[in-house]
């Protein structure tokens, strides 16, 4: 069966994005191929062997593992897939390893009225191509979309002549798809700038040429021309439309090095596209370790060395999502290193750039989503490998001195916003995997500090094993009483904190008389606190056991953050305590008046005012509170920052 295929990913670790995916023997490419839907595509070449084609049966059986790469658009996709195969000449595709001619979109800018066309030859004199393209329908589609804000003729010169002669043009300039220079509507020298700005588009110049089209629409609308004004919208529109499709293939004089990196608390993963000649000649992906204490310009600064440090040569042109501090510095190191691999002595210095908008950007983003890919790829592969957990598992056993494995660990996290709406969570795992039915959340309702309130939970927590009663039934052939999942006892347990928070844990153990193994993960340098102890234990940093122990810190810190969001948004009272001029007094007033959050919400302004106390200009500024409304540019409200 296909299933025993030992390269076969997780189902659901492929993406529903298109993209084009590559399989391979070691380090040769035995077949490309794109997808609108990366999963349904690929889990079809992980069907019954017996059901595969004999071509795709031998394909499958003979590669070792297959790799994608996402991109936005199915027409990328077939983009990205004829540069690759030219590239690479897979063994087992048919498709673009012959010697036919592709087409090309041309515009002939040496006649008097310039002509755009398809053409599957090149080498006219004085013709500007623009391809090629894998698809004749895709060139159509492209053409015909950029007639709407160029119309620029595309008839023979036989017909041209013709409606010249009779003084007649034919049914695109009748329907505005041609500027129709056969009947003068449009003089010779404006018809050939329309074919030189459909020109510059094409090269990928299209900001500037999309914001004039804009500026014209807006001035048409201010002067009441509403006809010209739609007819320009939908111009932006068609330009939009054409410039997102073409993110994959830039103009051709384009060399650069696109970076994407995508990160957590622990782990980052990169994500690099080689352009050459304004096409994606290359991709990879690799994680590295990145902790908070790193900055987004640090770690940029670091992989850019060690990217480049071997034998590779860097682009003329860097992209990178965030700039380092020293970027002089580093574009002349990397200058040198693009001086000394490249045989060309006038390689040129390297720029490196963040990309603020137009094809870079959107290519840059590209690159930023198969980085969050390959993160999220990375930790749900190291989460379910079995090898992988159980070394965690042994390792954890073993730097801790415990007597046996922690089949059961238990997590805890504090989460509060300035000190309000305090609530803890517990999240479980047994033989290093998530056992969400086991998870449990605590609200507390009033503690000190976090040290306080850890100990609170505990206590709590504790409380369930010491007050459990194991019911023995008479008859010893009587099936045993099965344990509630709060009931079991767990074989380690773990707090988000240092030294403080696993005393505080530790105290509360000792009022409920039990003896688990205890400790605390400090975020700062991951260093894990035993009770009472003046020095932590530092482990690895690449190493298993840390790996899951911040595996479960992460989980336990998400379920606290996420019940004191909810929490939060149930409790009116902090929100209309900010009021200025609503004291305790008047929001009782208002919560007895209304009886309930739901209708307070609801209220208008004069029914907020009808409660006690309330005046109308007070009412306005409740009913403000409580119905914000959201900012000019924007769908949602800002991210609020949690303290935890």
């Amino acid at each position: 069966m296909a299933d025993d295929l030992p390269y076969r990913p997780q189902t659901g670790d492929i993406p529903t994005a298109p993209g084009v995916y590559r399989f391979f023997n070691g380090a040769r490419v035995l077949y490309v191929g794109k997808a609108k839907n990366l999963r349904a595509r690929l889990t079809s070449y992980f069907a019954p062997l017996d059901t595969l084609h004999e071509r795709t049966r031998r394909m499958v059986t003979t590669a070792n593992r297959v790799e994608w790469v996402i991109v936005d658009s199915e027409f990328e996709a077939l983009q990205l897939e004829f540069t690759w195969i030219k590239q690479f000449e897979p063994p087992f595709n048919v498709q673009f390893r012959d010697d036919k001619s592709y087409p090309y979109l041309a515009i002939s800018m040496g006649d008097e009225f310039p002509r755009a066309f398809i053409t599957r030859r090149r080498g006219g004199k004085g013709v500007v191509y623009f391809g090629p393209y894998t698809k004749t329908w895709a060139i159509r589609e492209t053409l015909d979309t950029l007639l709407k804000p160029f119309p620029v003729r595309t008839c023979s010169d036989t017909t041209l002549a013709k409606a010249t002669k009779d003084r007649r043009p034919c049914l695109l300039g009748d329907i505005g798809k041609c500027a129709a220079p056969c009947v003068g509507r449009v003089s010779a020298a404006d018809h050939k700038a329309l074919a030189h700005d459909m020109g510059r588009f094409l090269q990928g110049k299209n900001d500037d040429l999309v914001d004039i089209v804009r500026e014209r629409m807006l001035a048409a609308s201010a002067n009441q021309d509403y006809e010209r004004a739609a007819r320009l919208r939908d111009n932006i529109s068609a330009l939009e439309t054409v410039a997102a499709k073409s993110v994959v293939v830039l103009p051709a004089e384009i060399d650069a090095d696109v970076f994407g990196i995508a990160r957590d608390s622990v782990s980052a993963a990169v994500a690099l596209f080689l352009i050459r000649g304004g096409r994606v000649r290359g991709a990879r992906t690799w994680t590295v370790d990145a902790d908070d204490g790193v900055s987004d310009g640090e770690l940029i600064d670091g992989l850019l060395r060690s990217a480049f440090e071997d034998d590779d040569a860097p682009a003329k042109l860097v992209i990178v999502p965030e700039l380092p501090d020293d970027v002089s510095a580093l574009e002349q190191w990397l200058s040198a290193r693009r001086k000394e691999r490249t045989p060309d002595k006038r390689a040129g210095g390297v720029e490196l750039r963040k990309p603020q908008r137009g094809d870079m950007l959107r290519l840059n983003q590209t690159v930023q989503q198969n980085a969050a890919h390959a993160l999220m790829l990375y930790k749900s592969q190291r989460t379910n490998d079995y090898v992988s957990r159980s070394k965690a598992l042994a390792q954890l056993q073993e730097a801790l001195g415990l007597s046996e494995a922690p089949l059961r660990i238990e997590c805890f996290d504090v989460s509060h916003l300035a000190g309000t709406n305090i609530v803890a969570s517990m999240v479980v795992f047994e033989d290093g995997l998530p056992k969400k039915n086991h998870y449990r959340k605590f609200a507390i309702a009033e503690a000190v500090d976090d040290t306080d309130a850890m100990n609170q939970v505990l206590s709590r927590r504790f409380a369930y094993l010491t007050e459990m009663v194991e019911v023995v039934p008479e008859n010893a052939l009587d099936t045993p009483v099965e344990k509630k999942s709060f009931e079991y006892p767990p074989g380690l347990l773990i707090v988000d904190g240092g030294q403080p928070q696993v005393n505080a844990a530790a105290r509360a153990m000792k009022a409920a008389g039990l003896n688990i193994p205890l400790v605390g993960l400090a975020k700062r340098l991951e260093e894990v606190w035993l009770p009472d102890d003046s020095f932590p234990i530092i482990l690895p940093r690449g190493s298993d056991a840390l790996f899951l122990m911040q595996q479960l810190r992460d989980e336990a810190h998400r379920f606290a953050i996420t019940f004191q969001r909810s929490k939060r948004k149930k409790d009116i009272r902090s929100v209309l305590s900010d009021v200025p001029g609503l004291g305790p007094s008047r929001v009782s007033a208002l919560l007895k008046h209304f009886g309930s959050v739901a209708k307070i919400r609801s209220a208008t302004v004069s029914d907020i005012a009808s409660a006690p106390g309330i005046s109308a200009s007070l009412a306005s500024v409740v009913f403000a509170t409580l119905n914000p409304e959201p900012s000019a540019g924007s769908l949602e409200s800002p991210p609020e920052k949690d303290q935890s």
